[in-house]
């Protein structure tokens, strides 16, 4: 084509019968000739990954560490006694209060002997393949600031998600789907700022997948052996991409044409992916769905291995939305509803990841934004309030060490009594497990260079394989 051939937007779209439809077709010309500056081309890390994606499990609402993955039995010999806190409801200072065991009883699995609450009993059955990190902590003890940081690393202003920066950091190795999903029936406390790109390009942030019968209502299957298509490809496709080179600094002229780049591939693989109906019956069985099933966490869990067969670098899993979680202020019974609901799907996620030799290169991790309190203002009390000094998180898979406790509370489970892991460290080490210097992952914008991990940040070492 000529440099200097000129023609407005509006004249190319105007003369094109395929509109911003047709624009889509611009990526597979691509795959034919190499465009500059792709953000999304698949690159190495800075040294030898141990992990090429990521399924990241957020159960949203503040999981209780003491009833689920952290055995006290002195708090539950302690029942009814009082203590004096140092934080009650996000304020300093000393509170008397009494202390609440466990209503389930907990139990050792595996070769490990790793102790697993009753609620999780099939994930009990994967002990050995799971590192629990039990002396997690975090800066904020409120729902949308400690969700923010547990995705953004920080607690205080939007930034770009874990994903999104995966995604920056390494790109994509399928062109027909995002680098970046969300499986989530509805969005967490804090939004989709959990999975917006903020200042890295917008071809970086997170697609949200609702699940349902229609889980990207906006996209319809290619019709195959359409010419049409490929006629527009060829010239379109030219038209555009010498548009977006003379307006090179445009950032969201880029991110809306790769946005339909993805978009077209995606009528081409996407809706396959999504579709869990070819799956044998005892796959099924192991997630716990129905072969009709369009929505739960069992599907959730199956299509995400799905996608991650295909290339996805990074998947999130939403389990409930905001108004529908784990903050049982009121009635910790509410916790066993919910831990039905994941516990086998779960399970199920890792043991099919392994059988089919996935898992040694698929970091699993499990994360709630805070913990609870293991004690109450009153005696005997049904609840828990926020607790953000310590808590529970999980990893497995992707270069981590089965079978095994990282760190240890105290012996109420109320503070961090050794081996501390902060929400830095634990974005750290995912990025380091894939393959990526968190200190040297970075982005200028407004004159600084800002990383997932902020100023602060040390990979976990005992837990690398």
């Amino acid at each position: 084509m000529n440099p200097s051939f000129s023609m407005t937007r509006r004249e190319l779209l105007h003369r094109a019968s395929g509109g911003f439809g047709a624009i889509a077709l611009a990526g597979l010309w691509n795959e034919l000739h190499a465009a500059p500056a792709d953000p999304l081309a698949s690159r190495p890390g800075h040294f030898a990954a141990k992990a090429d994606r990521v399924i990241f499990l957020f159960s949203t609402g503040g999981v209780s560490q003491v009833d689920t993955f952290d055995h006290k039995p002195k708090l539950t010999a302690d029942h009814g006694k009082s203590i004096t806190a140092t934080r009650w409801l996000n304020k300093p200072g000393e509170f008397k209060r009494f202390l609440i065991k466990s209503r389930w009883g907990f139990k050792q699995y595996g070769k490990s002997g790793t102790w697993i609450s009753e609620l999780f009993p099939h994930l009990g059955g994967v002990a050995d393949d799971i590192c629990f990190l039990n002396a997690m902590h975090c800066e904020s003890d409120g729902h949308d600031k400690a969700t923010l940081a547990a995705h953004t690393g920080s607690a205080q202003f939007a930034r770009p998600s874990a994903g999104s920066w995966v995604s920056y950091g390494l790109g994509t190795v399928n062109r027909n789907l995002p680098s970046f999903m969300v499986l989530a029936p509805f969005a967490p406390y804090a939004g989709a700022q959990t999975w917006g790109s903020d200042f890295l390009p917008a071809c970086h942030q997170g697609t949200h997948v609702m699940p349902g019968n229609e889980p990207l209502p906006n996209l319809k299957p290619r019709v195959p052996g359409v010419e049409l298509q490929q006629m527009e490809l060829e010239l379109l496709g030219k038209l555009n991409r010498s548009h977006l080179e003379r307006r090179s600094a445009d950032l969201a002229l880029d991110a809306r044409v790769r946005s339909f780049e993805t978009a077209f591939g995606m009528q081409r693989e996407a809706p396959e992916a999504f579709d869990i109906t070819g799956e044998t019956d005892e796959v099924l069985k192991l997630y716990g769905v129905d072969r009709k099933a369009t929505s739960g966490y069992g599907w959730q869990c199956l299509v995400a291995r799905r996608l991650a067969e295909r290339g996805v670098r990074f998947l999130e899993l939403i389990d409930v939305g905001s108004s529908n979680n784990w903050d049982s202020h009121g009635n910790m019974a509410d916790h066993a509803r919910l831990a039905k609901a994941i516990d086998q799907p779960i399970a199920g996620l890792l043991t099919d990841l392994k059988r089919r030799g996935m898992l040694d290169r698929t970091l699993v991790v499990w994360t709630t934004e805070f913990g609870r309190t293991p004690f109450h203002q009153e005696v005997g009390h049904a609840g828990r309030e926020h607790h953000n000094l310590v808590f529970t998180s999980w990893m497995a898979g992707g270069g981590v060490k089965g079978g095994m406790v990282h760190g240890k509370s105290d012996e109420y489970g109320i503070l961090p009594a050794e081996g501390a892991v902060h929400t830095h460290d634990l974005h750290a080490t995912i990025l380091h497990l894939l393959g990526i210097n968190h200190e040297k992952l970075t982005y200028r914008h407004s004159g600084r260079d800002y990383r997932l991990t902020d100023v602060a940040g040390e990979v976990v070492k005992p837990i690398l394989a």
